[in-house]
């Protein structure tokens, strides 16, 4: 891991650490984010798809490179292909982000789309390697890319030689690995947790079992975390080190990704923003000083206004509801100034006549309202139904 900080040492960035005093105040000491969202590429990948490009010999990469990816270590392995010569091809699912397609692209990589997921593009990446002879970089189960994450460790200690507790995200398990090497060789006692989005998250179940574990994956919008089963090599690092994995929701992770945004001024993709979510929803599991690994930020604009909507929805600073209303002059107005009334900014509001769920003489608006927090999200419903509106949410 050493020699691995040595060969990328000039290659990659020495990102940043910030405290964050409403995570110290949510957690009761000090939390400071390493921000390897701030990292060339965009994320923490760059260091392990380095590492274990450059190990390989003159003839090995003189064949090329393949990988599979919907969008980190792709970026990561374009960039690190070019930067030592190496034609690198990259298989990314056909519904892979456009703007992940085009960074992947304008890194030099010759990009084929193929299938519906990333278990689509990594079988074809490995049938393009059969054919071709192009050396198969995975994205976290080879010693070389575990090392190359590892450096990050490193950086920790350096930027935070007080820390007590490192969160770091978790899919199939590099980073965290790698992390734990290093941390744990310059100073045992630091605990080194992992976060895993609880719709797809193999690590606890098979750190109880004591093998990797394959899991039924859920839709979640940490997709750069969704790893149905533990790498065999990090998970044998992990084990080895008794290490903790705790899991977190939909609603901690979007509520995360905001907090980041609003408060730390740091654009996260969902699954960088894992470990945020994770002194969220476990806020006094973790012994401070605390550093969280901020480990991506590339992000569709598109989804990122979803998902803020979505944050915002957790947070109890939007509020989406569908409200039954006479259907005849002034009805739609008074709702709208009993809203205004209550302090709530309507931003949205849709108008149904046709459905057969209604009478006659019934409409049925759909409003989108901005409000000041749960408090008064909770004081805008509970003034609506008093009022008389019959309200549903979807």
């Amino acid at each position: 891991m050493t020699a691995a900080r040595a060969l990328i040492r000039d290659v990659i960035s020495d990102t940043p650490v910030m405290h964050s005093r409403v995570l110290s105040e949510t957690v009761g000491g000090p939390v400071f984010m390493k921000c390897e969202n701030l990292q060339r590429t965009g994320s923490f990948k760059v260091r392990g798809a380095y590492s274990r490009i450059a190990r390989l010999s003159d003839a090995e990469r003189a064949r090329g490179v393949v990988a599979a990816s919907a969008g980190n270590h792709a970026q990561g392995v374009a960039f690190a292909a070019g930067r030592l010569g190496c034609a690198a091809t990259v298989v990314m699912p056909a519904g892979a982000p456009l703007p992940k397609v085009l960074a992947t692209r304008g890194y030099g990589a010759d990009v084929i789309l193929h299938g519906t997921c990333v278990e689509d593009a990594v079988a074809e990446a490995l049938a393009f390697a059969e054919r071709t002879g192009a050396v198969f970089i995975h994205p976290y189960d080879h010693p070389d890319v575990v090392a190359g994450q590892g450096t990050l460790g490193f950086e920790i200690i350096e930027q935070c030689p007080q820390v007590r507790t490192v969160v770091v995200p978790v899919g199939g398990g590099g980073l965290a690995a790698g992390v734990t090497v290093a941390i744990k060789g310059l100073d045992p006692a630091i605990e080194v947790v992992g976060v895993q989005a609880e719709a797809v998250a193999p690590y606890p179940g098979s750190l109880a079992a004591g093998h990797p574990v394959s899991v039924q994956a859920s839709p979640t919008m940490a997709d750069g975390i969704a790893v149905s089963r533990p790498g065999d090599i990090p998970f044998g690092i992990l084990s080895g080190y008794a290490g903790r994995v705790v899991t977190v929701s939909e609603e901690s992770l979007s509520r995360g990704l905001v907090l980041c945004l609003e408060r730390a001024k740091q654009v996260v993709e969902p699954a960088g923003a894992a470990g945020v979510a994770a002194l969220l929803e476990h806020a006094r599991d973790f012994v401070p000083p605390v550093v969280v690994v901020l480990s991506g930020g590339n992000i569709d604009p598109l989804l990122l206004s979803k998902l803020l909507r979505h944050g915002l929805t957790a947070a109890g600073r939007y509020l989406a509801f569908r409200c039954r209303l006479p259907d005849h002059p002034g009805s739609l107005a008074k709702l709208l100034a009993d809203l205004a009334d209550l302090g709530a900014n309507v931003l949205e509001v849709g108008h149904e006549r046709l459905a057969p769920r209604l009478h006659v003489d019934e409409v049925e608006v759909v409003l989108q309202v901005e409000t000041r927090g749960p408090e008064h999200c909770g004081e805008v419903i509970g003034a609506l139904r008093a009022a008389g509106y019959s309200l549903a949410f979807a």
